[in-house]
């Protein structure tokens, strides 16, 4: 059973720094409750808060999670991949480690493109979403003003093994590229390894199909 505690980490870690506002109002629960519930976070260290001007009235707190607050969304066998993949560099070199993350993503996109099917773009999206929130993405889409898609993985759970090894990064834009098909361009325009709060990726239809 998720706790007050749990909805505002998630909350921030899925949408990003809210004021105290717009937790309350998101929560359901009263702005004095919202204050004190972030207070007590920011002591333990999961939130940290800045203040910003912005529009009429006074500057505004905006709440975001700080490492220790994003650690508690883990990193699947973090550690233990991240050996593993030295490991193999050491033995076989950068090839034979570049032939693992190859054979990875043949198997990925053979399970993806299952499961996705022969429908319509933006039913492709919807399940691969849906696919990738269940390994741990915590994945969303939804359709922009300008006709495109935004899909974007709110949570990495390979992030330390990527950081140790990028070409997984690649070969995971490779993968959406190929499962959502040649009727769109895939691109990705935030990235956790750089400096994001999140991966995102823009999904634009190629006007050639």
């Amino acid at each position: 059973m998720k706790t007050t505690t749990d909805e505002i980490l998630f909350l921030l870690k899925t949408r990003g720094p809210a004021r105290t506002g717009e937790v309350a109002e998101r929560l359901g629960i009263s702005r004095q409750g919202s204050r004190q519930q972030l207070e007590r976070l920011a002591v333990e260290g999961l939130v940290t808060s800045e203040t910003r001007a912005g529009g009429v009235g006074r500057p505004r707190r905006h709440w975001s999670l700080t490492a220790k607050g994003h650690a508690r969304f883990p990193d699947s066998h973090a550690q233990m991949t991240v050996d593993l993949l030295k490991a193999v560099r050491s033995e076989f070199g950068d090839d034979g480690l570049d032939r693992l993350i190859t054979r990875r993503e043949r198997e990925t996109l053979r399970q993806y493109e299952e499961a996705v099917g022969d429908v319509s773009l933006e039913k492709r999206i919807k399940i691969l979403a849906e696919i990738r929130a269940r390994e741990g993405y915590m994945a969303e889409w939804h359709r922009e003003e300008d006709g495109s898609f935004l899909f974007i993985e709110n949570h990495c759970p390979i992030c330390a093994a990527a950081r140790a090894c990028q070409s997984l990064c690649r070969s995971e834009l490779f993968t959406f590229q190929k499962v959502l098909g040649a009727d769109c361009f895939v691109e990705r325009v935030e990235h956790l390894l750089a400096g994001a709060r999140r991966c995102a990726y823009r999904i634009a239809i190629n006007p050639a199909h």
